[in-house]
């Protein structure tokens, strides 16, 4: 662990930032040059003082997790997340496919949907960030651990999953689930982990074991998505899509037409979900 390095690091990554970068508020009277030590230390989700640590060259060696979520925060570069491992002692995890890293462009634009429906997930269906709005569209995702952070699993594992969808769009989602994790096994072979999930439901669904002996594969979304939320009732989305190739990651923007009963109903998520971040 080279910690003056590792703190310097720290201290230009962080005056190179700027709150709106963040999707967070400038505010008044402010003389910090980027962002404030506290204000990096919610982004990273960890204590001020332990962050201010690391910056002072004081503390133990940070943890593979804690590295990985400063780099998260304070929006590296992928090259630049392996520079942090390495100063702080460890090997840099793996790039591509199985990376969780989202890249400074992805999350730049996420922080700017804090007023609509918004998440950035894996080829594999686990949520990595969610906007307030889209946990009051879906719930929150981002507590799901194992394979249970697939929604592809939970769709055959738990049938709670399926309350927010209509029942006649049951059959087809299934489809869809089975095929799209067929083709990411295609992509990432025999010992990935899209294999690894698709032994796991071959043992648990027999729903799914009849799809997968089906071998259908390019079973496209529809392009709006029939909701049926407990609070608001029926809403029709249209779901927008940005990949990341590099990273495997896609934002998914769900919005509707103007002037619908689903677009006043939008609306009342976004409050829904503001109140609930404020109560928190």
């Amino acid at each position: 662990m080279d910690r003056p390095q590792l703190a310097e690091f720290l201290r230009r990554r962080r005056e190179a930032l700027q709150p709106e970068d963040v999707g967070m508020p400038r505010g008044q009277r402010r003389r910090t040059s980027g962002l404030r030590r506290e204000e990096v230390a919610v982004l990273c989700h960890m204590s001020t003082d332990y962050y201010a640590r690391l910056e002072q060259e004081r503390g133990p060696q940070p943890s593979r997790q804690m590295i990985a979520s400063i780099a998260q925060g304070l929006h590296l570069t992928v090259a630049q997340r392996d520079h942090l491992f390495r100063l702080a002692g460890h090997q840099p995890p793996p790039r591509g496919s199985s990376s969780e890293h989202i890249s400074p462009g992805m999350l730049r634009i996420f922080d700017r949907l804090a007023d609509t429906p918004a998440e950035i997930v894996t080829e594999l269906g686990e949520t990595l960030r969610q906007t307030p709005p889209k946990v009051a569209l879906t719930g929150d995702w981002s507590g799901f651990t194992g394979p249970r952070r697939s929604i592809g699993y939970r769709w055959f594992t738990d049938p709670a999953s399926r309350d927010l969808h209509l029942p006649e769009d049951h059959a087809f989602l299934s489809r869809m689930y089975a095929a799209g994790l067929r083709g990411v096994v295609a992509l990432r072979g025999p010992e990935s982990r899209a294999a690894e999930l698709a032994r796991l439901l071959l043992g648990q669904s027999p729903e799914f074991a009849d799809l997968w002996a089906d071998h259908e594969i390019g079973v496209e979304p529809d392009e709006v998505k029939r909701y049926q939320h407990p609070e608001v009732g029926r809403l029709d989305l249209n779901c927008q899509v940005l990949l990341d190739p590099h990273q495997s990651h896609s934002l998914l923007v769900y919005t509707a037409d103007p002037g619908t009963e689903s677009y006043e109903k939008l609306q009342v998520l976004t409050v829904i979900g503001a109140q609930r971040i404020s109560s928190s």
